[in-house]
């Protein structure tokens, strides 16, 4: 039974090494909500709230996020016992909306209960891997710094390149790709640049032969995708519209996708991403695990889940030093040849590093 006794709040706010850029807007520097639970044998679990500090990839913010937790969730989450943080997602049905301000809390209780266990959170989940495969993100607009940025993540490793593409640019940049790098995996994702009347322009580029193309339509569209899907070879992965598993049943129901992103923020916790796996696997769509430009517990949430069967395709994973300078974990995440260890210990794997923590933390808030 987990009986919580208190909580932390606090927000970090850390440089990146390099700008993330895609057409919605440039990333320089990342704010993160950790969440820090003790039961009453003062055990601690660990939880990231992924909100970015504007609202460009969903409707949620740090700021939001950190109004959600303070005032309604952990309140509630301090009254309440748990004899399994499956129960989370049902207790909090009501509460509407806000899945990244629930998943910060949700993904915490999950590292507590593992912990009491004495299981690996992979192991408690049902994961088979020891290692999974890691993808690079190209965070660039500009063609001269994404051949640079690939040439120094297949170095590194990675086995499969991500580029963030739009109407403007799509064509002359994967070509240019292509033609440096033919045989490499590739994939693009659009961040619903494209509507259909682009059906032509997102023709063009089957000849690329790329993985996938992801979310080149609407943010909550998933008919328009079936009709997109219909017409063109490259699969359609799914990422913003698939926010919980109703929305992974319609999509594979009207065949709007061949291949979903699961993002533990963007769904609202452990427990509905596991869900949406499992779905995945009974219907026989590939799956793969996507990345936040998080910190290191969120990584490690991660590396969890993308040990489990379904996930068939190399995730946005990587090392503790990809995004920072320093991450906020020990012990740090590392990859070795384009893969990165799941850890065994119980729990999560990792803590934080209370050194760096303290560096980083813009505030901090004890709930009780």
């Amino acid at each position: 039974m987990i009986d919580i006794e208190k909580a932390q709040v606090s927000i970090v706010s850390i440089p990146l090494k390099k700008p993330f850029s895609t057409h919605l807007g440039v990333v320089r520097e990342r704010e993160a909500i950790m969440i820090e639970l003790w039961d009453r044998e003062g055990e601690v679990g660990y939880g990231e709230t992924v909100a970015f500090s504007s609202p460009w990839y969903t409707e949620e913010t740090v700021k939001t996020a950190y109004h959600i937790q303070k005032d309604f969730i952990l309140p509630m989450v301090l009254k309440k016992k748990f004899a399994h943080p499956r129960e989370f997602a049902c207790e909090f049905s009501s509460l509407r909306g806000n899945p990244m301000a629930k998943s910060g809390v949700e993904t915490a209780l999950w590292d507590l209960y593992a912990k009491k266990q004495g299981q690996s959170l992979s192991r408690i989940l049902g994961g088979t891997r020891n290692e999974v495969r890691a993808g690079a993100v190209v965070a660039t607009q500009d063609v001269t710094e994404a051949l640079k940025q690939i040439e120094q993540f297949t170095e590194q490793g990675f086995e499969r390149m991500k580029l963030k593409i739009s109407p403007a640019n799509d064509r002359q940049f994967i070509q240019a790709i292509r033609k440096e790098y033919p045989k490499t995996p590739l994939m693009v994702d659009a961040n619903s640049a494209y509507t259909l009347e682009d059906i032509d322009q997102l023709r063009a580029l089957d000849e690329f032969e790329l993985l996938m193309i992801e979310q080149p339509l609407g943010t909550t569209d998933i008919v328009e995708h079936a009709i997109l899907q219909k017409q063109i070879n490259t699969p359609i992965c799914l990422d913003e519209s698939i926010t919980n598993v109703h929305d992974a049943k319609s999509a594979i129901q009207l065949g709007s996708c061949q291949i979903i992103n699961i993002k533990i923020g963007r769904v609202g916790g452990l427990a509905i991403a596991k869900q949406i796996h499992d779905l995945c696997q009974e219907h026989q769509l590939q799956a793969w695990c996507g990345g936040m430009i998080e910190f290191g517990i969120s990584k490690a949430y991660n590396l969890a889940l993308a040990s489990l069967p379904g996930f068939t395709l190399p995730g946005d994973l990587s090392s503790s030093t990809h995004y920072w300078q320093e991450d906020i974990i020990t012990p740090a995440i590392e990859m070795e040849q384009g893969k990165i260890s799941v850890p065994t210990v119980p729990g999560l794997g990792f803590s934080i590093n209370e050194r760096r923590f303290d560096e980083v933390c813009v505030h901090k808030e004890m709930i009780k």
